[in-house]
């Protein structure tokens, strides 16, 4: 809103201003959604090759069949929809309550080595993505032998540092006198957790459970690694079935593309009033 203030110059300044930011605004914004778009749109073409497609902003024809196509295409079509929502479903409520605990262990509750393991932590944050995913590999395939199953999907997201980094900051501001009272009162630190921390941290809570959802619903390189059959893919690793050597089935892969998309839009528009007050919180606290 403090882009709209009042100029206290001249209202030609003022106006030139507004209409610079407008501009600047919505030409972020189209680039932001124009691949959505372009995929919806595309998603509505004839199920033919890539070659013989017709590239248009506009679509000239209006056909479902490459929805048809894309569920008929495999006879494991739903078996990856399934996965994905069993693994993003998972992972999403594991984090949230992990992260959740340890985040109000780490903020409320003192004990002997805390600053040091939240510091390790941190520097395990750190490490970027590519380089944990070698020795992961090895531990899951070579050592626990358990690819090519769920496990093998979800235990390598039960909890990240970054959830539980973003628990710990939000559950500092909650003032420790309302802890105390708890206390007084004869709860104990399960009951302060489940009746106290946990309602007063629903912004954050679905902040997290919407970023570890979109997260996990459309990595794609993980599953690929740990599956080696049809059937325990994720819709993801399962839309490349589409790609062949010499050619793309490029409608149906965005057909696809766009029915994996749902979920995510579900969940995000379900959770809006509080990611965006997650956002504004973050905001004021500077």
């Amino acid at each position: 809103m403090a882009l709209y203030n009042a100029h206290p110059g001249k209202p030609l300044i003022r106006i030139t201003r507004n209409t610079a930011i407008i501009t600047v605004l919505l030409l972020f914004a189209l680039a932001t959604i124009f691949p959505i778009y372009f995929m919806i749109i595309s998603s509505f073409g004839e199920p033919v090759a890539a070659g013989a497609m017709d590239y248009r902003l506009f679509p000239s024809s209006f056909s479902l069949e490459s929805y048809k196509f894309f569920f008929e295409f495999s006879p494991y079509t739903w078996r990856w929809l399934l996965n994905s929502l069993i693994v993003a479903t998972t992972v999403m409520v594991t984090n949230v309550l992990f992260a959740s605990m340890a985040g109000y262990a780490f903020s409320k509750i003192k004990f002997k080595g805390r600053v040091l393991i939240f510091s390790i932590m941190l520097v395990a944050m750190m490490i970027p993505y590519q380089v944990t995913q070698v020795p992961l590999y090895i531990l899951i395939v070579n050592i626990f032998h358990i690819e090519n199953t769920y496990t093998a999907l979800i235990l390598p997201g039960l909890v990240t540092v970054y959830n539980i980094f973003l628990a710990k900051q939000f559950m500092s501001s909650i003032p420790n006198e309302i802890l105390e009272c708890a206390k007084i009162e004869g709860c104990n630190q399960f009951q302060i957790y489940f009746r106290i921390i946990l309602p007063l941290s629903k912004t954050v809570l679905a902040v997290m459970a919407i970023l570890t959802f979109m997260d996990n619903w459309n990595t794609f390189f993980w599953p690929l690694l740990v599956t080696n059959s049809m059937d325990m893919q994720t819709i993801q690793v399962g839309l490349k079935s589409f790609k062949f050597a010499n050619t793309t089935l490029f409608a149906p892969m965005m057909a696809g593309a766009t029915i994996s998309a749902l979920p995510m839009f579900i969940l995000f528009f379900s959770l809006q009033k509080y990611f965006l007050e997650g956002v504004t919180v973050g905001a004021v606290k500077g």
